[in-house]
């Protein structure tokens, strides 16, 4: 008999941005401009760009510079950056609008001119990778000056390409045991102290926090696989007081444990917790760096939900001039890299300095449409206590959750009682009864207003 013939592998599927196509140069193909109708919107990342520079400087001119710098070239011209490389893989400056917008003069006493830039990048050249996304986009012109990333809209073909977040919202309340029609804001709780103590003390505090109603429990972003306290002796014992709890209170407790780590040790610890039985992973996801936290959400036997932790954030959008914004890095990034909740600075009157508008737009960029990523669970954290629960609910809603550590480790009658509070003050939002009124009749919850009944004040 002859040979059986091979069958041909089959053809990969090309990209969108990778499909032969001829490269129309024509007399505006390769500038580094356009107009905002003459470019292909699913071919390209728009990147939004606050800009702040001497008012002798000429923005309009000098943006089409910065756009090359992040594209094909370089300072100066060199001979390998040929029409046909720059009509397919030079960035377009599409917009600069000044505000306010000068037309005929600019007054005397202006020293410094304030613009709105947006460039369009190629999606070949950045592809579906986070560390070109970034890189692309912000790259060398950080060190520009004042300039701050302050938005990427992403094209349809590169979402395509992010798996986002395997549970997401509705998927941590399935993960809890909580059936849609009985979805209520969660409690988290970080056990407390952050470091230091050994797995036996952290074991009665779990067991405390689980008890007293804590729906997810979380290490602090300050411990990881120590010598003092070790990630799987931990996970062991946590998770048996998890079932303890179950079988006490008939609801279940999510142990997000800190598996950042040196690489690829990370990963391989990752995996060890979830064969040991542990149900949730944490994940300080700017200091590891976003695509490793991604790496574990798509892998198939990491079938556990990630806490993303907020660390390092602040060095990326506190500047209002440098950096990126805020929406991006707490809210689009995280997305991308597939978490499915992250910790988010607590603006309705916690301890991080915090602008209210900016918490709501961070809020967006989680739960909004974005593709057809999954929607992620925000998490205010920093300072809460029983009395800002009515604030976060009625600012984002009933699917939620709510961190707090000292709020419940703190309470004068422990963590048990630290908990229940939390849930009393929940409970008494879904009835719609303020806090202070609920207390009068709810003792745990009522201690706590005692020591912590002052808020500030916020208005939507």
């Amino acid at each position: 008999m002859p040979p059986a013939k091979k069958k041909a592998a089959p053809r990969k599927k090309k990209a969108p941005w990778a499909e032969d196509e001829v490269c129309e140069i024509g007399q505006y193909g390769a500038e580094p401009y356009a107009l905002p109708e003459g470019i292909d919107y699913e071919k390209h990342v728009i990147s939004t760009y606050y800009v702040a520079f001497p008012k002798e400087l000429d923005v309009v001119a000098l943006a089409p510079v910065l756009a090359i710098e992040q594209s094909t070239g370089t300072w100066t011209p060199v001979p390998g950056e040929t029409p046909e490389i720059r009509a397919r893989h030079v960035a377009k400056v599409v917009n600069v609008f000044e505000c306010p917008q000068y037309e005929w003069i600019v007054p005397d006493d202006v020293k410094e001119r304030q613009w709105i830039v947006q460039v369009a990048f190629p999606a070949a050249n950045i592809e579906n990778q986070i560390p070109m996304l970034l890189t692309a986009c912000l790259g060398n012109i950080s060190m520009a000056g004042k300039l701050k990333l302050l938005d990427l809209r992403m094209p349809k073909a590169i979402l395509e390409g992010y798996q986002g977040p395997k549970f997401g919202i509705d998927g941590i309340y399935k993960a809890l045991g909580i059936p849609k029609s009985k979805h209520r804001p969660l409690l988290n709780n970080m056990i407390k102290p952050c470091s230091g103590y050994p797995v036996k003390v952290g074991t009665e505090l779990f067991y405390q926090a689980a008890a007293g109603g804590c729906d997810v429990i979380k290490d602090d972003e300050l411990i990881g696989d120590m010598d003092y306290n070790h990630v799987l002796e931990r996970v062991k014992a946590y998770m048996k007081m998890e079932k303890r709890v179950f079988e006490e209170t008939g609801e279940h407790t999510l142990y997000c444990v800190n598996v950042t780590d040196r690489l690829p040790k990370m990963f391989e610890l990752a995996k060890r917790v979830v064969d040991a039985g542990g149900n949730g992973l944490m994940v300080n996801y700017l200091a590891i760096g976003p695509e490793a936290m991604r790496a574990l959400a798509e892998d198939k036997d990491i079938g556990v939900p990630i806490l993303a932790h907020m660390d390092c954030a602040g060095a990326y959008y506190m500047s209002p001039v440098h950096g990126i914004s805020s929406s991006f890095i707490l809210g689009k990034l995280p997305r991308l890299a597939g978490a499915d909740t992250v910790v988010i600075p607590f603006a309705l009157g916690g301890k991080a300095p915090y602008l209210p508008e900016r918490f709501r737009q961070v809020v967006q960029a989680l739960t909004f449409p974005f593709g057809d990523l999954k929607p992620m669970m925000p998490m205010p954290s920093g300072g809460i206590t029983p009395i800002n629960v009515q604030d976060i609910v009625n600012t984002l809603g009933q699917e939620v959750m709510i961190g707090s550590g000292g709020g419940v480790h703190a309470h004068p009658d422990g963590p048990i009682a630290g908990g229940r509070a939390f849930r009393q003050a929940i409970e008494a939002t879904r009835l719609g009864i303020p806090a202070m009124e609920y207390g009068k009749d709810h003792e745990a919850l009522g201690k706590a207003l005692g020591i912590w009944g002052v808020k500030t004040e916020f208005k939507v």
